[in-house]
């Protein structure tokens, strides 16, 4: 050590030794508390932790951040902000707070080469025009409300019919075609973006002064961390998801056909010729819906697009085993080629499959075209303010709408 160092005071030399490593004094972590590197996940870890070592300090805390930027301006002129959130295993997420919308994950594959594995937009223009919900939070309601109406305490309620002669994703201006106001933090082992917004009684249609919480976190262990929180003034019905596209091979490289899915769904709903639920809970065993084992997505798909209700493949809500409220492993999807893995876990009862069937590629879509992702939205079931048996989307004063997605990333040989 030289002469000069040894004569400073001990935190003196403590912030010299971590500037020296490349890192700012005030990210020091002394030995005792350093952050342990998280559990591997099912899969093969993406990435070791970058840890920093000094001569004297110990562990240097594994690296993650959050950070902000302008994104434009929509079409009122109020500013939209993209947020970027990384960590040290080379996983980076960026958020607009304009529809709380996931806009890109990058994940490396099994080679170590980074892409962005979700459908978006390159600028906020695209998000400003009507478009496939790419990455959106949908609400009020995610899914579809048939006839686009529903009775609750002996009131109808009327909506948009925005898909045929249903009522889809929250309406005309859904939760997707509004600004949300943001709120980033940082903890020890995540990042996260608080996106808030409150829904004025009778937007869209909807009764109830609705204030809602979509959060965001991206952690150590390479989770993608999605929590909905809602309250309400009066009776109404809430049910929240994310409609973002995954293709694990990399956004614009082709369809996911080859990709393999697995699904904990015994059953799924069948649906009428406008994708309204039956009522009826179907087993899936037999079916070109039983991804109990591994199946790739295109293996059995031209069996759907012969059905009578041209469903022109997967669009279907699947129900999960045994879901009472936990935080439960819902699907696992692998692209071979790139080694990527996204697992699924999620306290709701239902999960919907979109294969991108009516891409088009048209500017509005990005250019995409049919099959070059996947959805796996995370939901209570389509139409269950009119369907008395499936599990009820009621939202009451005094009560609290609660629910949580993982999506975790890992690659495999």
């Amino acid at each position: 050590m030289p002469r000069l160092i040894r004569s400073l005071p001990p935190a003196v030399r403590i912030a010299c030794f971590v500037i020296a490593a490349g890192v700012a004094p005030h990210a020091y972590v002394p030995q005792a508390h350093a952050q342990q590197p998280p559990p591997k996940l099912t899969g093969t870890a993406l990435q070791e932790p970058k840890v920093v070592r000094g001569p004297e300090t110990g562990l240097i805390a594994p690296m993650l951040n959050v950070e902000s930027k302008p994104f434009g301006k929509t079409k009122d002129g109020k500013e939209v902000t993209v947020f970027t959130l990384t960590n040290s295993r080379g996983i980076k997420v960026r958020l607009i707070d304009y529809g709380a919308t996931l806009i890109s994950v990058e994940t490396p594959d099994k080679a170590g080469k980074t892409a962005n594995i979700t459908l978006g937009f390159p600028a906020l223009a695209g998000y400003l025009e009507r478009h496939p919900y790419f990455g959106s939070t949908v609400g009020r309601y995610g899914n579809r409300i048939a006839s686009g109406k529903f009775k609750l305490d002996g009131k109808e309620y009327s909506l948009a019919t925005n898909n045929g002669p249903n009522h889809l994703h929250g309406g005309i201006k859904g939760f997707d075609a509004v600004l949300w106001k943001a709120s980033p933090s940082k903890t020890a082992d995540s990042v996260s973006v608080k996106f808030t917004y409150t829904s004025p009684d009778g937007e869209e249609g909807y009764p109830g002064k609705l204030d809602v919480t979509t959060t965001y976190t991206l952690t150590l262990n390479n989770e993608l961390k999605i929590d909905y929180e809602a309250k309400t003034d009066k009776a109404t019905v809430v049910n929240l998801t994310n409609h973002a596209y995954w293709n694990l091979a990399g956004a614009g490289s082709g369809t996911i056909l080859r990709h393999e899915l697995t699904l904990a769904a015994d059953k799924y709903l069948p649906i009428d010729d406008t994708s309204i639920p039956t009522g009826k809970l179907a087993d899936v065993k037999g079916t070109p819906f039983d991804f109990t084992t591994p199946h790739a997505i295109g293996e059995r798909i031209d069996e759907l697009k012969k059905d009578p209700h041209k469903t022109k493949g997967y669009d279907h809500c699947f129900v999960l085993r045994g879901q009472q409220g936990k935080l439960e492993l819902a699907a696992k999807a692998k692209d071979p080629a790139s080694g990527r893995v996204m697992e699924i876990l999620t306290t709701e009862p239902g999960v919907q499959l979109y294969c991108g069937n009516f891409l088009g590629g048209g500017a509005g879509e990005g250019g995409y075209k049919q099959h070059d992702a996947f959805c796996l939205e995370t939901q209570h079931y389509p139409d269950s303010p009119n369907q008395p048996s499936f599990p009820s989307t009621v939202l009451k004063p005094g009560e609290t709408y609660r629910s949580t997605t993982v999506h975790k990333f890992s690659v495999e040989p």
